[in-house]
């Protein structure tokens, strides 16, 4: 199939999906639309097991693996998803938090990390540093998923914002950690790392850089716009951004998802208040946030659908089964060692820790990641419990952080 072809299918199905959702299920849209795809997926499996003869597994298993799920996401949706997500986050908002949210996206990764890769490695028997892989790729809390999620649950603004902004960071540095520590496991692969020194060197290339660029590129923007006053000429100035940002940060080497997100924050806070007319503000907002539906709902779809990639192995949903406390457990201590650290300099409410825990929400960035792996006899296993935790993550978690924000009684004060 073309390009258009894909996109076109993807586009379709996602729209008839919400559809049905919207009329039947009547569930949060990004969480129903993957619920349908997977719903789709088991019938066409179950079809298949009656009519083997069809060829109906294969056909799909074929279109499936080939719309290169990994590279539409890493290489394409991601930056406009990341840079959607960080244009509706305050800098101000930040910046009454960024010791937790630091904390959380540093320490917290590399404990999270750390935790799963060691019972992972306990649990299956594979070598401490393939299973630190695991540990990296599922360490993040994939913001597209989050704010997807978030979105719909009807929270408080506040809490909404903590919990999505924790989640941007995390996520690019995360990113940096996987690819660190890909280069240190497969070191003739397409990751390369010679030694820790590389590997370091790496990690601050990646973050560092992406960091500065998505900065410098938000600023130029900024100053661009302030010269300009036609809102369809600076909606598409900020395409550019996000677009051309995403690509020159990936052909430097940098930190791709960390420059989206700090052009991101620098455009949707300097420049709305300060470089763009209210005409012009509303229209940007418009813009992306359409746009950050509509990829949103297609970036669900392909999840579900990615169904057909994972090897229906029992020893190996067992060990996805047992991920999930994994995963979970990990986050919470992501979440309570930096909590307990700044316990002493600031005042913290009993909900914090359980709504941060249940709200770091698993996505398609982790799919992604495990299907981006070079392929070894680890691979599988590796994706099949990444597949497993963000299934649950998405549809357990993304139902029930409302509910569980509105028994803690109020919300969580970071301040």
């Amino acid at each position: 199939m073309s390009l258009l072809q894909i996109a076109s299918l993807l586009i379709v199905l996602a729209g008839l999906f919400g559809a049905f959702n919207y009329l039947f299920l009547r569930l949060p849209s990004a969480i129903g639309i993957l619920v349908v795809a997977l719903l789709a997926s088991f019938a066409l499996l179950a079809l298949d097991l009656i009519a083997p003869g069809l060829g109906i597994a294969a056909s799909a298993r074929s279109i499936v693996t080939g719309i290169e799920f990994s590279d539409a996401l890493l290489e394409g949706m991601l930056g406009l998803l990341l840079f959607a997500g960080a244009l509706h986050v305050k800098l101000s908002d930040l910046r009454q938090q960024w010791r937790v949210i630091f904390l959380m996206a540093t320490l917290g990764v590399a404990l999270s990390t750390t935790i799963v890769g060691v019972g992972f490695s306990w649990m299956t028997g594979m070598p401490l540093l393939m299973a630190l892989v695991f540990g990296a790729l599922i360490s993040p809390t994939d913001p597209v998923a989050v704010l997807g999620v978030l979105r719909d649950a009807n929270l408080p603004k506040a809490l909404e914002t903590k919990i999505a902004g924790e989640s941007l960071f995390n996520d690019g540095v995360a990113y940096v950690v996987f690819l660190v520590i890909v280069g240190l496991a497969f070191p003739s692969g397409d990751h390369h790392a010679d030694g820790a020194s590389a590997a370091i060197t790496l990690f601050f290339q990646e973050a560092v850089g992406g960091a500065v660029l998505g900065i410098v590129l938000g600023w130029l923007t900024f100053r661009l716009m302030r010269l300009i006053d036609d809102y369809s000429l600076e909606v598409l100035l900020t395409l550019g951004l996000a677009f051309g940002g995403y690509s020159l940060a990936v052909w430097l080497h940098f930190s791709a998802p960390i420059m989206a997100v700090c052009a991101g924050l620098l455009i949707g806070d300097i420049g709305a208040k300060h470089g763009m007319s209210e005409e012009t503000r509303n229209y940007v907002d418009a813009f992306w946030k359409l746009i950050d539906e509509i990829l949103n709902a297609v970036l669900f779809l392909m999840i579900g659908f990615e169904v057909f990639a994972i090897a229906f192995n029992s020893n190996y949903l067992l060990v996805g089964v047992a991920s999930i406390a994994l995963a979970l457990v990990a986050r919470f201590a992501a979440v309570a060692v930096p909590v307990t650290l700044l316990k002493p300099f600031r005042n913290f409410s009993d909900g914090v820790v359980p709504i941060m825990t249940w709200g770091g929400i698993k996505g398609g960035i982790s799919v992604a990641l495990a299907l981006s792996l070079p392929d070894s006899e680890w691979k599988p296993l590796i994706l099949t419990a990444t597949y497993v935790v963000v299934i649950f993550s998405i549809i357990a978690q993304g139902l029930t952080i409302a509910p569980l924000a509105k028994r803690l009684g109020r919300e969580p004060d970071l301040m």
